[in-house]
C-alpha cells in the first residue's frame, strides 16, 4: 500500500521566469508565471509539471538530482540556451548538457520524440538498490535493478515523468538539492516511521513538512485532506 502519492518536480532558480519559460519550451509545456515571481511548467492538466522556485543562491555543486529528457536535436536545446557539457559517445547513448543557469540533464535523442518528453527524474546515490526500495515502498510502485548498479521505481501512479532512477556516484551529498518533488500523504508520521527525516515542520510561511530520505534527499510533504 502506498504512502505517499507524488505531485510535482520543483526546482530552484535564481530567475524562475527564465528557467521556467527554457523548461515549457525544451517539454513541449506551458510556462504560466505568477505574481509572486515563480510559476509552473503546464501540460494539459490543472497541477503543474514542474514548479519553478525563486531563491537567492546561485549553483555551485553539479546537480544531485537532475531530469532526463527526449528532444529531436542538441542544437534545438541550445538555441533555447542550454550549453552541451559532455557530448554523447563512449558508450553514452545521451547528450549531458546544462540549462540556462547552468543546472545539468540529460538528452536522449528520437528522431520523433514521444508527447510526454520527460524521460526520468534522476537521483545520485551511494545505494541505488535501498535508494530505490525505499521510493518503491512510498509510492506503493515497483523497482527495477540491472546489471550496471542502477535501479528505478516506475508505475509511479500520478508522475508525469517515465520514472524515478537511481545511480551510484562515488561523492557524498553536500549542499541541498536544487530540484526535488513534492509528495501528498494523509499522514506525514508514516513517512517518519518509514525512515525519513524531519528536516522542518510547517509554521510560519510554510503549511507543508520539509522532510529528507534516507540518504538525505530533500522533498515536501502537503497533508491530502
Amino acid at each position: 500500500m502506498a504512502i505517499a502519492r507524488y505531485k510535482k518536480a520543483c526546482l530552484d532558480a535564481i530567475d524562475p521566469d527564465l528557467v521556467g519559460r527554457f523548461w515549457a519550451n525544451a517539454l513541449g509545456l506551458r510556462w504560466q508565471p505568477y505574481p509572486h515571481g515563480e510559476g509552473g511548467v503546464f501540460g494539459a492538466g490543472p497541477d503543474p509539471v514542474i514548479w519553478v522556485n525563486r531563491v537567492p543562491d546561485p549553483k555551485v555543486v553539479k546537480h544531485r538530482v537532475h531530469l532526463d529528457v527526449y528532444a529531436a536535436s542538441i542544437a534545438d536545446l541550445e538555441a533555447l540556451g542550454s550549453t552541451v557539457v559532455r557530448a554523447e559517445g563512449a558508450g553514452r547513448p545521451w547528450t549531458v548538457l546544462a540549462d540556462p543557469e547552468g543546472g545539468e540533464y540529460c538528452a536522449f535523442l528520437r528522431d520523433e520524440p514521444p508527447p510526454d518528453r520527460l524521460h526520468g527524474l534522476v537521483v545520485d546515490c551511494a545505494d541505488p538498490v535501498a535508494q530505490a526500495t525505499w521510493w518503491a515502498a512510498v509510492f506503493g510502485a515497483a523497482a527495477e535493478h540491472d546489471r550496471r548498479g542502477f535501479s528505478a521505481v516506475t508505475g509511479i501512479p500520478g508522475m508525469p515523468i517515465g520514472s524515478l532512477d537511481f545511480v551510484p556516484v562515488p561523492e557524498p551529498k553536500t549542499v541541498k538539492n536544487r530540484i526535488h518533488w513534492d509528495l501528498a500523504v494523509a499522514d506525514p508520521g508514516a513517512l517518519l516511521d518509514a525512515g525519513a527525516i524531519l528536516l522542518r515542520a510547517p509554521g510560519g510561511d510554510v503549511s507543508w513538512h520539509v522532510l529528507a530520505d534516507p540518504e538525505g534527499n530533500e522533498f515536501c510533504a502537503f497533508t491530502d485532506r
